[in-house]
């Protein structure tokens, strides 16, 4: 779905940003298994769009799904709508009715990069569909759903940058400033569950502070080494990368980024690799998401 909004009578539109993690550690395992991390999210002012338009028939439907949507049992944004619907009406299905929509997203973000698209659309979903069914269940609430469909959900149902712990789902926001950075993707889809298990992954980074991140004593990201190993085209684009600076691994996926000093200069550089036909871009980081000011608008 490709026309402007003037064209789509009854569809709102709703911002659905990318993230960076600016560092990743893995400080050991929990009992449930997952890994303890800490990092810091920083969203950007690139992303996706969610549409959404109010139906009448009880159902919850993808519209324009391309073919990278998987089935409806496995989509997240159609789990996140009726994880949603069911947290109100539990199992009365009378009330469907009044509980539906359509949804269609239009995709910026490559999918297994490690930038967030899937968890940010989610949570666009969670939140935008909280006001348009006049729910007002509250961030904390909404949160809470978003983290049973995925780590990065709730990071992004706050709607702020921060410091994160836990599975990523205990977030202090942060005022990181304007930042500027090169956003390049390489293109290999990466196994998350298979990465985590690596054998020569490093599991016990000492417990470290926000302090400590903003001192630039954390840095990195605990994936890279493995992944390095694994993908030479993602080792290739970090080392493309390290020409403009320091370059790093975002999140668990083939995607990688480099911080500059102004937006002029990320823009050069992403002129640079678009001719070497890389995919990347010139983004900004924001402390809040412009999924707040779309919900007032």
């Amino acid at each position: 779905m490709t026309a402007s909004p003037d064209e789509r009578p009854g569809w709102r539109a709703f911002p659905a940003p990318a993230k960076l993690n600016l560092c990743l550690a893995i400080t050991g395992r929990r009992p449930d298994g997952y890994h303890a991390l800490q990092t810091v999210f920083q969203l950007l002012d690139w992303g996706d769009t969610v549409w959404l338009r109010p139906r009448d028939d009880g159902r919850i439907e993808r519209v324009g799904a391309p073919a990278y949507a998987p089935d409806p049992a496995k989509d997240l944004i159609i789990r996140a709508a009726e994880r949603l619907r069911s947290e109100v009406i539990g199992s009365d299905n009378a009330l469907k009715i009044q509980y539906s929509v359509d949804i269609a997203v239009e995709k910026c973000i490559p999918v297994g990069g490690g930038f967030g698209g899937g968890s940010s659309d989610a949570a666009t979903v969670l939140v935008a569909l909280d006001q348009l069914w006049g729910l007002h269940l509250g961030v904390d609430r909404l949160a809470a759903l978003g983290l049973a469909l995925g780590a990065d959900v709730p990071v992004f149902v706050r709607g702020h940058s921060g410091w994160a712990e836990g599975v990523g789902e205990a977030l202090t926001p942060m005022a990181l400033g304007e930042r500027h950075y090169l956003v390049a993707d390489s293109g290999v889809s990466v196994p998350t569950a298979e990465l985590f298990q690596a054998p020569d992954l490093k599991r016990d980074a000492p417990p470290a502070t926000i302090a400590d991140f903003l001192s630039g004593t954390v840095r990195g990201n605990a994936l890279e080494p493995v992944l390095r190993q694994r993908a030479p085209l993602v080792s290739k684009l970090l080392d493309r990368l390290e020409a403009f600076g320091d370059a790093r691994l975002t999140g668990t996926g083939g995607g990688c980024f480099v911080e500059l000093p102004s937006r002029a200069e990320a823009e050069v550089a992403q002129r640079q690799l678009s001719a070497e036909g890389w995919d990347c871009r010139a983004c900004v980081g924001v402390d809040r998401s412009p999924l707040g000011a779309a919900l007032v608008g």
